[in-house]
């Protein structure tokens, strides 16, 4: 419950916000255009399975696995909280 200068119906404000950048985070991995035949990480060739089964595929499995995982370690904060909850 959203308290001292915080608005009436702040905290659920904070979990809109927070479930919102989640779905545009997931609309920008969804790919786009045509894939890359070779990771533009380490460069090695990109199996035709997985440039056929992803669009715009940019990367290998390998180095995409470890996007995802620093990509995973940054989610869920939301920095966009009020002033009271961060006063506390």
């Amino acid at each position: 419950m959203a308290s001292g200068w915080a608005q009436d119906g702040a905290v659920q404000d904070q979990i809109d916000s927070t479930i919102n950048d989640a779905v545009d985070r997931a609309r920008q991995s969804l790919g786009h255009g045509e894939s890359d035949h070779f990771c533009r990480e380490c460069g090695e060739p990109i199996p035709e399975a997985r440039r056929m089964a992803l669009k715009g595929v940019q990367y290998c499995v390998n180095c995409q696995t470890g996007r995802d995982q620093k990509q995973q370690d940054h989610a869920g904060y939301n920095r966009r909280g009020s002033k009271d909850s961060q006063l506390r």
